[in-house]
């Protein structure tokens, strides 16, 4: 279990994506130093065609964590998961045919636009805020994901690189709306060349499956319904719809690339083309998930204690089999930086945008000029905010659902929102607004008794990891994932529902609460007679407010 560490190639093949990368947006501001507008700046003139805007939408979301933390969760909890690629379907179909239509006709730079146009200004206030929260914390997290890999492989001080990788993806979105192709290809490069090597070593595919299915890691076939169970084909099929369309409906990092397109059927065939990169990406995180166990079924590096996070369990497998192939170890980190690269890039671009947009355009009077300048200013400093929000990403436990339950907390309220409003006619601006707080507050509540009371070990249901073919001395300080039996109350039950189910909760009670208080308010606004008093006082007593009973009527005929 000896573990080499970077060579002089791997370090040269690191810093030269990233100096690559740098090179990119320093000449792409260069040839676009004319065009000052925000507009331009923010959504590339709407002049982009569908090949570009689906790599950078592909790109976007395909961070560090999917290179990591997919892989772990394959490892640790089997390969169910891959039914995301049925939300990932079931996502572009709803967007394509709910949201795009709506967003690329208005012709509106940030989403929350949309709310006001809609509802009023405090909706699109609200929405901006819960924007900017959510993409301050998830971008924290793409930041740390990569510095602990950087940090197992190297040595190197984890919150040097921590700051570094921030300082690149800061200055690399202030130049320039990101073009991803770059980004994309060093990622499907460095997957493909640990999964190489790992079939290489495991003598073949079939043996790699072989050793999934004898350990239980190809479990697809688990429909129980129950929604306790952390991954089940319900959880991941239903849950997964939910978050990758709150994240490709709704979400403004998303939203600008396929508004950016020239027409609306290139911003169509994006989002399709899109959905071909996501399927190969998770083809590959999961199959790399299965290629972790194959190598370490008998000795697991988490549990003999050599890892203390199970998102370094890659870093580890990279360094393992590919540490006499210099060059190839740096290609893998790369892959790791080029997805935050990528993903942060975007979110500090979007943060840019709602900012400018939604709180100074609306209340100062400025130059376009001025507001390009102001763009890239709060780039900067949504920078800083991002690397600071890192140092709390090693405080929320496995990477993965920390990640995904930020988007389902505050994204499954800002999808029933807009959904409210677009397919929603009579809801009024006030039942927007209530459904949304207490969307947020349900979906908050239940996230925080999650972390407080975790779900027992027969909902999680991890699998097996043995240490019994370790021929080395195990050190003592690992913890077993099963948590000391604690109290629990009655509603334990509740806060163990499956991580994936915050988003539709948050999204079901939004729009659920959303149409009871407005169909409230218009049956109030119906009701002429309590009108009549309010506005023209009390009923002549002459008159009476019934129909006449004409049978039973004393008038002679």
């Amino acid at each position: 279990m000896a573990v080499t560490s970077f060579a002089l190639a791997d370090y040269v093949v690191f810093a030269l994506m990233l100096v690559v990368s740098a090179a990119v947006g320093i000449y792409y501001a260069w040839v676009d130093r004319s065009r000052r507008n925000p507009g331009n700046f923010l959504t590339g003139g709407r002049k982009l065609t569908a090949l570009p805007v689906s790599l950078s939408l592909t790109a976007s979301f395909m961070s560090a964590i999917t290179v990591l933390s997919f892989p772990a969760e394959v490892y640790q909890y089997g390969a169910n998961i891959g039914f995301y690629g049925l939300s990932y379907l079931m996502a572009m179909l709803i967007t394509s045919e709910v949201f795009l239509p709506i967003f690329y006709k208005l012709e509106i730079t940030s989403t929350f636009e949309y709310l006001e146009l809609r509802f009023n200004r405090a909706t699109r206030l609200l929405g901006t805020l819960l924007f900017i929260v959510q993409t301050i914390l998830y971008s924290g997290i793409v930041i740390y994901v990569p510095a602990l890999a950087l940090n197992q492989v190297t040595g190197m001080n984890l919150w040097g690189v921590v700051i570094s990788t921030g300082v690149v993806c800061t200055f690399y979105c202030t130049l320039v709306l990101v073009f991803f192709s770059l980004q994309l290809g060093v990622m499907i490069a460095g997957f493909l060349s640990v999964i190489i090597a790992s079939v290489i070593l495991q003598g073949g595919v079939i043996n790699i499956f072989s050793d999934s299915q004898h350990g239980g890691r190809i479990n697809f076939w688990d429909f129980d319904t129950n929604p306790l169970r952390r991954h089940t084909f319900w959880t991941v099929a239903i849950g997964g719809t939910f978050l990758w369309t709150s994240i490709y409906g709704t979400n403004q990092s998303q939203v600008q690339r396929y508004i950016s397109c020239k027409s609306i059927a290139h911003a169509r065939l994006s989002l399709f083309i899109n959905l071909l990169g996501l399927w190969l990406i998770l083809l590959c995180a999961v199959f790399a998930g299965m290629c972790l166990y194959s190598i370490y079924k008998s000795c697991d590096p988490w549990t003999s204690g050599l890892l203390s996070a199970l998102d370094q369990l890659m870093p580890y497998l990279v360094m393992d089999v590919l540490g006499d192939y210099p060059g190839l170890p740096g290609l893998f980190v790369a892959a790791a930086f080029s997805g935050s690269l990528s993903t942060v890039s975007s979110s500090i671009n979007a943060l840019a945008a709602v900012t400018v947009e939604d709180l100074i355009k609306p209340y100062a009077s400025m130059s376009e000029r001025q507001l390009a300048w102001i763009s890239k200013g709060t780039s900067l400093l949504y920078g800083v905010l991002c690397i600071g929000m890192a140092g709390l990403a090693s405080l929320l436990g496995p990477i993965f659902q920390a990640v995904i339950s930020i988007f389902g907390v505050i994204g499954g309220p800002l999808l029933g929102l807009f959904t409210l409003g677009i397919l929603c006619p009579f809801a009024t601006s006030k039942g927007a607004l209530s459904g949304v707080v207490l969307g947020l507050a349900v979906s908050l509540w239940v996230a925080i008794g999650a972390q407080i009371y975790p779900p027992p070990p027969e909902m999680s249901r991890p699998l097996s990891l043995t240490t019994e073919g370790c021929n080395f001395t195990m050190t003592d300080n690992f913890t077993s994932g099963f948590t000391t039996p604690i109290i629990r109350p009655a509603l334990a039950d509740w806060y163990s529902v499956s991580y994936l189910y915050f988003s539709p909760i948050g999204t079901i009670i939004t729009i659920s609460v959303g149409l009871i208080v407005s169909a409230m308010r218009r049956k109030r606004k119906l009701d002429l007679k309590k009108d009549r008093k309010k506005t023209f006082g009390n009923p002549n007593p002459a008159f009476c407010d019934v129909e006449l009973d004409l049978p039973q009527s004393s008038i002679s005929t």
